[in-house]
């Protein structure tokens, strides 16, 4: 993994540890997806399949459930909130999840329910990409201990 070929647009708000972000819409909904880093960290989804509509979901608790070459995960909602609406299209094509993880590949929007509150708990703007780096750094070392530090993560 290339950390410096990885987007972390600064106008998202990240639940870092758990690589998902948020983004708020003009009409207060909340679209929520799997960042970047996630997706390289993971590799390619065979299958996604979020929450249904209506759905009331927790911070930090399954908004989706993802299959992997070698295992099925469950993706951690960035806010609290009700499902007001899913990406139908990642039906047929979880890999826009891979291809497009800000655009295309959205899991779900949500009418958040402690916005104010949980906003504090997400990391925006130009703190995202040392955040992420660390993030990355701590993942590699879970992995393969004794990487040396933060700054190495090419």
């Amino acid at each position: 993994m290339d950390f410096e070929q990885l987007a972390f647009p600064e106008h998202l708000h990240y639940l870092v540890d758990e690589d998902t972000w948020a983004r708020v819409e003009d009409d207060g909904s909340v679209t929520v997806g799997i960042t970047a880093l996630g997706v390289a960290l993971s590799g390619e989804l065979h299958m996604c399949r979020p929450r249904s509509v209506g759905t009331v979901v927790e911070q930090r608790r399954g908004i989706a459930v993802v299959e992997l070459a070698k295992s099925i995960v469950s993706v951690k909602s960035p806010l609290s909130g009700e499902v007001v609406a899913i990406n139908e299209a990642l039906a047929q094509q979880p890999a826009l999840v891979n291809r497009d993880p800000y655009g295309c590949g959205w899991i779900a929007r949500l009418r958040p329910l402690r916005w104010n509150e949980e906003r504090a708990t997400l990391v925006t703007g130009a703190a995202v990409a040392p955040a992420m780096r660390e993030h990355a750094w701590r993942m590699r070392q879970a992995d393969a201990p004794g990487a040396a530090s933060a700054e190495d993560v090419p």
